[in-house]
């Protein structure tokens, strides 16, 4: 693993990495370049995704297009109301023939989950998944294992249906780098989808291997992160807390978040340093959904995305520092 710094020549190599997995992505979701981009970024940096989006838009596909770009193992949770934290994790079951507990893992098990509906499960299955994406490990019956490397939740929650759903807490949104949604595909893309459906291509060639992507997110930490753009960063969370409209600002683990995000941002880009651009590309994504308003400003029809936007506005940017 490195330790030094970002170099010019490893920020490129980490860009060419990017550009290939998102053009390859781009292959099986058209027209979401921008999301495909921040989910990938999302991983380098070692954080989950939150998708809030309608049935029919993609998740599923994206979630499975990047496992097979990166030749790594995908799975999907269908989450319902009976649901066991077992049935996430992975089980103990003795065996008769060998006399001894043999554990069979869980979908957690996977390079890419695709966690669908999140909040169709109860509290308790919720907090089981959760606990996976904050600790990287699975703990049943006093024993440890560690989850496969990379390793990237995508959970989807549909904002229409809430009858017979488990409203996820702030705490857990908390621990989702980003949100976000890859919405429908506009008319060119979707002529594309439906002059393919007579193609039969299989699944997509993987483009770079597991190894690969855990060198691109080690180097992805190593980005520069001036103080100044760090301050930056800091007064933005702070700007949330103060918002008339907010009840709850964002979080440290926001701040720690955008910081992460905008670093490996930056290095798929092709830069070893960041720059207030890439702090403000990011912010409503990372801040947003950590965000409790006000129920007067609910009422009024403020939303979050509202919030961050009207702090980048206020919040003085601060002049390029790579220093």
């Amino acid at each position: 693993m490195t330790s030094a710094a970002l170099t010019p020549e490893q920020a490129v190599w980490v860009r060419d990495v990017s550009r290939a997995v998102v053009d390859n992505m781009e292959e099986a979701i058209h027209g979401k370049r921008r999301i495909l981009e921040l989910v990938f970024a999302t991983s380098l940096a070692g954080g989950h995704v939150l998708l809030e989006d309608v049935p029919g838009t993609g998740k599923t596909a994206l979630a499975r297009a990047l496992a097979q770009s990166v030749e790594g193992v995908d799975s999907r949770i269908q989450f319902t109301p009976d649901l066991l934290p077992g049935d996430v994790t992975g089980i103990t079951v003795f065996d008769q023939k060998t006399a001894s507990f043999e554990f069979h893992p869980g979908p957690i098990f996977a390079n890419v989950v695709l966690a669908d509906e999140i909040n169709r499960a109860s509290p308790k299955t919720q907090s089981a998944l959760l606990e996976v994406m904050a600790e990287g490990s699975v703990t049943v019956d006093g024993n440890t294992r560690a989850v496969d490397q990379p390793f990237l939740v995508i959970a989807t929650q549909n904002p229409v249906e809430q009858a017979g759903t488990y409203r996820l807490p702030e705490a857990q949104l908390d621990r989702f780098m980003i949100k976000t949604s890859i919405g429908y595909p506009d008319a060119a893309a979707m002529m594309r989808i439906l002059q393919g459906l007579t193609d039969d291509n299989g699944p997509l060639r993987p483009v770079v291997d597991t190894e690969t992507m855990i060198r691109a997110a080690d180097l992805a930490r190593h980005t520069h992160m001036s103080p100044l753009i760090a301050d930056y960063v800091m007064r933005l969370v702070d700007a949330t807390r103060l918002a008339s409209e907010v009840r709850l600002g964002a979080s440290v683990r926001g701040g720690i978040a955008l910081s992460r995000l905008a670093m490996a941002w930056a290095a798929t880009r092709g830069r070893e340093y960041v720059l207030p651009e890439d702090v403000r590309d990011l912010a409503v994504p990372v801040l947003a959904h950590r965000l409790v308003l006000e129920p007067e400003a609910e009422f009024e029809g403020v939303r979050p995305e509202d919030v961050v936007g009207q702090v980048l506005l206020d919040v003085p940017v601060p002049e390029e520092n790579r220093v």
